[in-house]
Protein backbone atom coordinates (compact mmCIF):
# COMPACT_ATOMS: atom_id res chain seq x y z
CA UNK A 1 0.00 0.00 0.00
CA UNK A 2 1.01 3.34 -0.74
CA UNK A 3 3.35 5.09 2.35
CA UNK A 4 1.14 7.56 4.48
CA UNK A 5 -1.19 8.19 1.67
CA UNK A 6 -4.87 8.14 1.52
CA UNK A 7 -6.98 8.95 -1.98
CA UNK A 8 -8.71 11.84 -2.04
CA UNK A 9 -12.33 11.87 -2.06
CA UNK A 10 -14.77 14.32 -4.55
CA UNK A 11 -15.91 16.40 -2.00
CA UNK A 12 -12.76 17.76 -1.13
CA UNK A 13 -11.79 18.51 -5.47
CA UNK A 14 -13.41 21.48 -6.07
CA UNK A 15 -14.18 22.70 -9.34
CA UNK A 16 -12.09 25.23 -11.57
CA UNK A 17 -14.90 27.48 -13.66
CA UNK A 18 -13.52 27.39 -17.48
CA UNK A 19 -12.76 23.54 -17.01
CA UNK A 20 -14.85 20.34 -17.73
CA UNK A 21 -13.94 16.76 -17.93
CA UNK A 22 -15.23 13.52 -19.39
CA UNK A 23 -14.03 10.16 -18.78
CA UNK A 24 -15.31 6.86 -20.45
CA UNK A 25 -14.38 3.32 -20.14
CA UNK A 26 -12.88 2.61 -24.14
CA UNK A 27 -11.00 -1.10 -23.60
CA UNK A 28 -7.86 0.64 -24.69
CA UNK A 29 -5.66 -1.95 -22.53
CA UNK A 30 -8.28 -3.61 -20.34
CA UNK A 31 -11.79 -3.82 -20.34
CA UNK A 32 -14.07 -2.05 -17.26
CA UNK A 33 -12.10 0.67 -16.19
CA UNK A 34 -11.71 4.46 -17.01
CA UNK A 35 -9.05 4.80 -19.75
CA UNK A 36 -10.43 7.78 -21.56
CA UNK A 37 -10.46 11.85 -20.21
CA UNK A 38 -11.37 14.53 -22.05
CA UNK A 39 -10.78 18.00 -20.84
CA UNK A 40 -12.48 20.99 -22.28
CA UNK A 41 -11.27 24.52 -22.21
CA UNK A 42 -13.21 27.31 -22.01
CA UNK A 43 -12.22 29.73 -24.73
CA UNK A 44 -9.62 32.84 -23.63
CA UNK A 45 -7.74 30.63 -21.76
CA UNK A 46 -4.11 30.34 -21.32
CA UNK A 47 -2.27 26.83 -21.28
CA UNK A 48 1.43 26.57 -20.90
CA UNK A 49 3.45 22.87 -19.64
CA UNK A 50 6.64 21.49 -19.84
CA UNK A 51 7.44 17.82 -21.10
CA UNK A 52 10.06 14.89 -20.85
CA UNK A 53 13.65 15.41 -22.27
CA UNK A 54 14.01 12.03 -22.77
CA UNK A 55 15.42 12.17 -26.36
CA UNK A 56 12.87 8.88 -27.53
CA UNK A 57 10.12 11.19 -26.48
CA UNK A 58 6.51 10.08 -27.13
CA UNK A 59 4.53 11.24 -30.34
CA UNK A 60 1.60 13.13 -28.31
CA UNK A 61 4.59 14.88 -26.64
CA UNK A 62 5.98 16.09 -30.02
CA UNK A 63 2.44 16.49 -30.88
CA UNK A 64 1.48 18.88 -27.97
CA UNK A 65 4.63 20.58 -28.12
CA UNK A 66 3.60 22.11 -31.95
CA UNK A 67 0.18 22.53 -30.74
CA UNK A 68 1.11 24.75 -28.39
CA UNK A 69 3.29 26.68 -30.11
CA UNK A 70 1.49 27.38 -33.07
CA UNK A 71 -0.50 29.88 -30.57
CA UNK A 72 -3.95 29.19 -31.84
CA UNK A 73 -5.49 28.61 -28.00
CA UNK A 74 -6.22 25.21 -26.70
CA UNK A 75 -9.34 24.29 -26.29
CA UNK A 76 -9.25 20.43 -25.34
CA UNK A 77 -6.89 17.65 -23.95
CA UNK A 78 -7.28 14.15 -24.54
CA UNK A 79 -5.15 11.51 -22.33
CA UNK A 80 -5.33 7.84 -22.19
CA UNK A 81 -3.92 4.93 -20.43
CA UNK A 82 -2.66 2.07 -21.51
CA UNK A 83 -0.50 2.78 -24.24
CA UNK A 84 2.07 5.21 -24.08
CA UNK A 85 2.49 5.68 -28.34
CA UNK A 86 5.67 6.35 -27.86
CA UNK A 87 8.59 4.68 -29.98
CA UNK A 88 6.20 4.26 -32.62
CA UNK A 89 7.60 5.64 -35.89
CA UNK A 90 5.26 8.33 -38.19
CA UNK A 91 2.27 5.62 -37.14
CA UNK A 92 2.16 6.95 -33.98
CA UNK A 93 2.45 10.76 -34.73
CA UNK A 94 -0.51 10.29 -37.25
CA UNK A 95 -2.21 8.38 -34.37
CA UNK A 96 -2.27 11.14 -32.14
CA UNK A 97 -2.51 13.83 -34.88
CA UNK A 98 -5.41 12.14 -35.62
CA UNK A 99 -6.67 11.98 -32.08
CA UNK A 100 -6.64 15.35 -32.02
CA UNK A 101 -8.50 15.76 -34.87
CA UNK A 102 -11.81 13.76 -33.72
CA UNK A 103 -11.87 15.83 -30.56
CA UNK A 104 -11.75 18.98 -32.54
CA UNK A 105 -14.43 17.39 -34.56
CA UNK A 106 -16.54 16.79 -31.51
CA UNK A 107 -15.96 19.78 -29.90
CA UNK A 108 -16.17 22.52 -32.89
CA UNK A 109 -12.53 23.65 -32.77
CA UNK A 110 -9.79 22.94 -34.97
CA UNK A 111 -6.97 20.20 -34.02
CA UNK A 112 -4.37 22.53 -33.33
CA UNK A 113 -6.15 23.87 -30.75
CA UNK A 114 -5.70 19.88 -29.24
CA UNK A 115 -3.01 18.45 -27.05
CA UNK A 116 -2.65 14.61 -27.12
CA UNK A 117 -1.27 12.92 -23.80
CA UNK A 118 -1.10 9.07 -23.19
CA UNK A 119 0.98 7.02 -21.12
CA UNK A 120 1.27 3.09 -20.86
CA UNK A 121 3.53 0.69 -22.60
CA UNK A 122 5.86 1.57 -24.92
CA UNK A 123 6.29 0.24 -28.51
CA UNK A 124 2.84 -0.77 -28.93
CA UNK A 125 0.61 0.81 -31.52
CA UNK A 126 -1.76 3.12 -30.07
CA UNK A 127 -5.49 1.33 -30.42
CA UNK A 128 -6.68 4.90 -32.34
CA UNK A 129 -10.58 3.14 -33.50
CA UNK A 130 -10.75 2.34 -29.55
CA UNK A 131 -10.02 6.20 -28.68
CA UNK A 132 -12.19 7.59 -31.41
CA UNK A 133 -15.00 5.75 -30.08
CA UNK A 134 -14.68 6.42 -26.99
CA UNK A 135 -14.32 10.21 -26.98
CA UNK A 136 -18.23 10.69 -27.84
CA UNK A 137 -19.55 9.42 -24.58
CA UNK A 138 -16.51 11.72 -23.11
CA UNK A 139 -18.32 14.36 -24.20
CA UNK A 140 -21.44 13.53 -23.01
CA UNK A 141 -20.32 13.44 -19.80
CA UNK A 142 -18.40 16.47 -19.65
CA UNK A 143 -19.05 18.05 -16.00
CA UNK A 144 -17.02 20.31 -14.06
CA UNK A 145 -17.55 18.10 -10.86
CA UNK A 146 -15.64 15.56 -12.58
CA UNK A 147 -12.17 16.18 -10.75
CA UNK A 148 -12.06 12.56 -8.91
CA UNK A 149 -13.03 10.51 -11.74
CA UNK A 150 -10.60 12.37 -13.67
CA UNK A 151 -7.72 11.83 -11.46
CA UNK A 152 -8.59 7.59 -11.28
CA UNK A 153 -8.85 7.39 -14.89
CA UNK A 154 -5.29 8.39 -15.74
CA UNK A 155 -3.74 6.00 -13.68
CA UNK A 156 -1.98 3.01 -14.93
CA UNK A 157 0.44 0.86 -11.89
CA UNK A 158 -0.92 3.83 -9.20
CA UNK A 159 -2.58 2.32 -6.24
CA UNK A 160 -4.29 5.54 -5.43
CA UNK A 161 -5.98 8.57 -7.41
CA UNK A 162 -3.90 11.79 -7.01
CA UNK A 163 -5.79 15.03 -6.51
CA UNK A 164 -5.85 18.00 -4.70
CA UNK A 165 -7.10 21.68 -4.15
CA UNK A 166 -6.19 24.89 -2.80
CA UNK A 167 -7.89 28.05 -2.50
CA UNK A 168 -6.49 31.29 -2.21
CA UNK A 169 -7.32 35.36 -2.22
CA UNK A 170 -6.44 37.60 -4.99
CA UNK A 171 -7.27 40.93 -4.60
CA UNK A 172 -10.37 40.10 -2.20
CA UNK A 173 -11.46 37.30 -5.02
CA UNK A 174 -11.44 33.96 -4.50
CA UNK A 175 -9.08 31.73 -6.97
CA UNK A 176 -9.36 27.95 -6.83
CA UNK A 177 -6.29 25.46 -7.94
CA UNK A 178 -7.08 21.93 -8.35
CA UNK A 179 -4.59 19.43 -9.30
CA UNK A 180 -4.19 15.66 -10.39
CA UNK A 181 -0.96 13.62 -11.34
CA UNK A 182 -0.41 9.89 -12.00
CA UNK A 183 2.94 8.29 -11.45
CA UNK A 184 4.44 5.24 -9.35
CA UNK A 185 7.27 3.92 -11.22
CA UNK A 186 9.51 5.18 -14.13
CA UNK A 187 9.59 8.46 -12.37
CA UNK A 188 13.29 10.45 -12.17
CA UNK A 189 13.00 13.98 -12.99
CA UNK A 190 14.31 15.70 -16.36
CA UNK A 191 11.02 17.70 -16.12
CA UNK A 192 8.36 16.01 -14.39
CA UNK A 193 8.33 12.55 -14.72
CA UNK A 194 4.74 11.63 -14.68
CA UNK A 195 1.53 12.92 -16.54
CA UNK A 196 0.22 16.17 -14.36
CA UNK A 197 -2.65 18.80 -14.62
CA UNK A 198 -3.34 22.07 -13.01
CA UNK A 199 -5.78 24.14 -13.32
CA UNK A 200 -6.80 27.82 -12.37
CA UNK A 201 -9.78 30.71 -12.48
CA UNK A 202 -6.98 33.14 -12.27
CA UNK A 203 -6.34 34.96 -15.01
CA UNK A 204 -2.24 34.98 -15.99
CA UNK A 205 -1.03 35.91 -19.19
CA UNK A 206 1.11 33.31 -21.21
CA UNK A 207 4.65 34.14 -20.73
CA UNK A 208 3.54 34.47 -16.99
CA UNK A 209 1.93 31.19 -16.57
CA UNK A 210 5.04 29.14 -18.33
CA UNK A 211 6.91 30.71 -15.85
CA UNK A 212 4.68 29.95 -13.02
CA UNK A 213 4.87 26.08 -14.60
CA UNK A 214 8.40 25.82 -15.04
CA UNK A 215 9.39 27.21 -11.36
CA UNK A 216 6.22 25.00 -9.90
CA UNK A 217 7.99 22.05 -11.73
CA UNK A 218 11.65 22.45 -10.44
CA UNK A 219 10.24 23.24 -6.89
CA UNK A 220 8.42 19.26 -6.60
CA UNK A 221 7.87 16.99 -9.99
CA UNK A 222 11.78 17.68 -10.64
CA UNK A 223 12.49 16.54 -7.07
CA UNK A 224 11.26 13.11 -6.79
CA UNK A 225 12.64 9.80 -7.85
CA UNK A 226 11.31 5.94 -7.57
CA UNK A 227 13.48 3.87 -9.84
CA UNK A 228 16.10 6.44 -11.85
CA UNK A 229 14.03 6.03 -15.02
CA UNK A 230 12.57 9.42 -16.68
CA UNK A 231 9.76 8.46 -18.99
CA UNK A 232 9.44 9.06 -22.61
CA UNK A 233 5.75 10.92 -22.14
CA UNK A 234 6.37 13.64 -18.88
CA UNK A 235 4.30 16.64 -19.44
CA UNK A 236 2.91 19.04 -16.44
CA UNK A 237 0.31 21.33 -17.52
CA UNK A 238 -0.86 24.30 -16.36
CA UNK A 239 -4.25 26.12 -17.31
CA UNK A 240 -5.24 28.97 -16.50
CA UNK A 241 -9.44 30.28 -17.68
CA UNK A 242 -9.80 33.66 -16.15
CA UNK A 243 -13.13 33.04 -14.73
CA UNK A 244 -12.09 33.76 -11.13
CA UNK A 245 -13.59 37.74 -12.43
CA UNK A 246 -9.46 38.61 -10.33
CA UNK A 247 -7.82 40.92 -12.19
CA UNK A 248 -4.99 39.35 -14.88
CA UNK A 249 -1.49 38.59 -13.41
CA UNK A 250 1.18 39.83 -16.13
CA UNK A 251 4.14 40.59 -13.88
CA UNK A 252 6.00 38.30 -11.79
CA UNK A 253 7.46 41.11 -9.57
CA UNK A 254 3.68 41.46 -8.31
CA UNK A 255 1.86 40.11 -5.00
CA UNK A 256 -0.72 38.39 -6.97
CA UNK A 257 1.79 36.41 -9.18
CA UNK A 258 3.63 35.29 -5.68
CA UNK A 259 0.26 34.19 -4.30
CA UNK A 260 -0.74 32.37 -7.03
CA UNK A 261 2.70 30.76 -7.83
CA UNK A 262 2.78 29.53 -4.20
CA UNK A 263 -0.64 27.77 -4.51
CA UNK A 264 0.53 26.32 -7.29
CA UNK A 265 3.43 25.02 -6.32
CA UNK A 266 2.10 23.70 -3.45
CA UNK A 267 -0.69 21.51 -4.96
CA UNK A 268 2.51 20.50 -7.46
CA UNK A 269 4.39 19.57 -4.51
CA UNK A 270 2.01 17.24 -2.72
CA UNK A 271 0.97 15.73 -6.11
CA UNK A 272 4.49 14.80 -6.64
CA UNK A 273 5.35 13.87 -3.12
CA UNK A 274 2.16 11.08 -3.54
CA UNK A 275 3.65 10.03 -6.41
CA UNK A 276 6.54 8.99 -4.55
CA UNK A 277 4.92 7.55 -1.65
CA UNK A 278 2.86 5.42 -4.35
CA UNK A 279 6.24 4.30 -5.93
CA UNK A 280 5.63 1.08 -7.08
CA UNK A 281 6.44 -1.32 -4.41
CA UNK A 282 7.13 1.16 -1.17
CA UNK A 283 6.74 0.88 2.02
CA UNK A 284 8.82 3.94 2.85
CA UNK A 285 9.07 7.24 1.98
CA UNK A 286 12.15 9.11 2.56
CA UNK A 287 13.26 12.85 2.43
CA UNK A 288 16.93 13.67 1.34
CA UNK A 289 18.48 17.04 2.53
CA UNK A 290 22.09 18.26 1.60
CA UNK A 291 22.62 21.53 3.17
CA UNK A 292 25.67 23.77 3.45
CA UNK A 293 26.87 23.00 0.01
CA UNK A 294 28.62 26.21 -2.63
CA UNK A 295 25.51 25.84 -4.92
CA UNK A 296 22.04 24.25 -5.18
CA UNK A 297 22.96 22.19 -8.19
CA UNK A 298 25.75 20.16 -6.60
CA UNK A 299 23.34 19.48 -3.08
CA UNK A 300 20.71 18.27 -5.91
CA UNK A 301 23.18 16.29 -7.12
CA UNK A 302 24.78 14.46 -4.12
CA UNK A 303 21.04 14.20 -3.44
CA UNK A 304 19.91 12.48 -6.00
CA UNK A 305 22.91 9.80 -5.90
CA UNK A 306 21.90 9.15 -2.45
CA UNK A 307 17.62 8.61 -3.44
CA UNK A 308 18.29 6.48 -6.50
CA UNK A 309 20.90 4.26 -5.22
CA UNK A 310 19.64 1.05 -4.93
CA UNK A 311 21.82 -0.24 -2.65
CA UNK A 312 21.12 2.73 -0.26
CA UNK A 313 16.95 1.59 -0.93
CA UNK A 314 16.60 -2.03 -0.73
CA UNK A 315 18.67 -0.93 2.80
CA UNK A 316 15.69 1.20 3.83
CA UNK A 317 13.41 -1.51 2.85
CA UNK A 318 14.93 -4.04 5.29
CA UNK A 319 14.54 -1.26 7.89
CA UNK A 320 18.82 -2.34 8.06
CA UNK A 321 20.99 1.05 8.85
CA UNK A 322 23.83 -0.17 6.74
CA UNK A 323 24.51 3.25 6.17
CA UNK A 324 28.03 3.54 4.63
CA UNK A 325 26.29 3.20 1.39
CA UNK A 326 24.60 6.52 1.70
CA UNK A 327 28.36 7.88 2.82
CA UNK A 328 29.31 6.19 -0.54
CA UNK A 329 26.87 7.42 -3.04
CA UNK A 330 27.27 10.99 -1.81
CA UNK A 331 31.43 10.18 -2.29
CA UNK A 332 30.62 9.56 -5.70
CA UNK A 333 27.90 11.95 -6.90
CA UNK A 334 30.40 13.53 -8.75
CA UNK A 335 31.16 16.47 -6.45
CA UNK A 336 35.50 16.45 -6.70
CA UNK A 337 36.36 18.94 -4.84
CA UNK A 338 34.31 17.33 -1.37
CA UNK A 339 36.11 17.19 2.18
CA UNK A 340 34.77 14.27 3.62
CA UNK A 341 36.02 15.36 7.20
CA UNK A 342 33.72 18.14 7.62
CA UNK A 343 30.50 16.40 5.68
CA UNK A 344 27.86 15.20 8.99
CA UNK A 345 25.39 12.91 7.64
CA UNK A 346 22.15 12.76 10.19
CA UNK A 347 19.17 9.86 9.86
CA UNK A 348 16.07 12.16 11.30
CA UNK A 349 17.78 13.45 14.33
CA UNK A 350 20.45 10.99 14.76
CA UNK A 351 24.23 11.95 14.13
CA UNK A 352 25.74 8.83 12.20
CA UNK A 353 28.70 10.35 10.85
CA UNK A 354 31.12 13.13 11.17
CA UNK A 355 35.03 13.74 10.38
CA UNK A 356 35.14 11.26 7.82
CA UNK A 357 34.03 8.15 9.74
CA UNK A 358 31.29 6.75 11.94
CA UNK A 359 30.16 9.28 15.19
CA UNK A 360 31.59 8.72 18.93
CA UNK A 361 27.72 8.97 19.63
CA UNK A 362 25.92 7.26 16.98
CA UNK A 363 24.28 3.51 18.53
CA UNK A 364 23.17 1.15 16.09
CA UNK A 365 19.64 1.07 17.68
CA UNK A 366 19.41 4.52 17.29
CA UNK A 367 19.64 3.71 13.38
CA UNK A 368 17.61 0.87 13.46
CA UNK A 369 14.40 2.70 15.40
CA UNK A 370 14.78 5.59 12.97
CA UNK A 371 14.88 2.59 9.85
CA UNK A 372 11.74 1.12 11.28
CA UNK A 373 9.92 4.20 10.97
CA UNK A 374 7.57 4.49 7.19
CA UNK A 375 8.85 8.52 6.74
CA UNK A 376 12.17 9.10 7.22
CA UNK A 377 14.77 11.98 6.82
CA UNK A 378 18.44 11.66 5.73
CA UNK A 379 20.30 14.70 6.17
CA UNK A 380 23.82 15.55 4.84
CA UNK A 381 25.53 18.57 5.38
CA UNK A 382 28.39 19.48 3.80
CA UNK A 383 30.26 22.77 5.42
CA UNK A 384 30.89 24.12 2.38
CA UNK A 385 28.67 27.03 1.70
CA UNK A 386 25.35 28.22 2.46
CA UNK A 387 23.15 26.14 -0.51
CA UNK A 388 20.60 23.70 0.19
CA UNK A 389 18.12 21.06 -2.12
CA UNK A 390 16.01 18.62 -0.98
CA UNK A 391 14.53 15.19 -2.99
CA UNK A 392 12.28 12.70 -2.10
CA UNK A 393 12.03 8.90 -2.66
CA UNK A 394 11.10 5.83 -1.91
CA UNK A 395 12.05 2.44 -1.11
CA UNK A 396 13.04 -0.92 -3.33
CA UNK A 397 10.95 -3.37 -2.30
CA UNK A 398 10.54 -7.02 -3.89
CA UNK A 399 7.27 -5.66 -5.50
CA UNK A 400 8.68 -3.28 -7.31
CA UNK A 401 10.62 -6.29 -9.43
CA UNK A 402 7.12 -8.19 -9.69
CA UNK A 403 5.29 -5.34 -10.90
CA UNK A 404 7.44 -4.29 -13.31
CA UNK A 405 8.94 -7.65 -14.26
CA UNK A 406 4.90 -8.64 -15.59
CA UNK A 407 4.04 -4.79 -16.79
CA UNK A 408 2.94 -5.65 -20.09
CA UNK A 409 0.72 -8.88 -18.49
Amino acid sequence: MPVNLNPPSAAELLPVAGIKLGITEANIKKPNRKDLLLIQIAGQSTVAGVFTQNRFCAAPVIVAREHLAAGKGIRALVVNTGNANAGTGEPGMNNARATCAAAANLLGCAPEQVLPFSTGVIMEPLPLEKIVAGLPQAVKNLDEKNWFDASQAIMTTDIVAKAVSRQIKLGGVTVTVTGMAKGSGMIHPNMATMLGYIATDAAVSQPMLQQMVSQASDASFNCITVDGDTSTNDALMLIATGKSGAAAIAQADSDAYKLLQAAVTDVATILAQAIVRDGEGATKFITVKVEGGKNAAECKQIAYAVARSPLVKTAFFASDPNLGRILAAIGYAGVADLDVEKIKLYLDDVLVAEQGGRAASYREEDGQRIMQQSDIGIRVVLGRGNAAATVWTCDFSYDYVKINASYRS
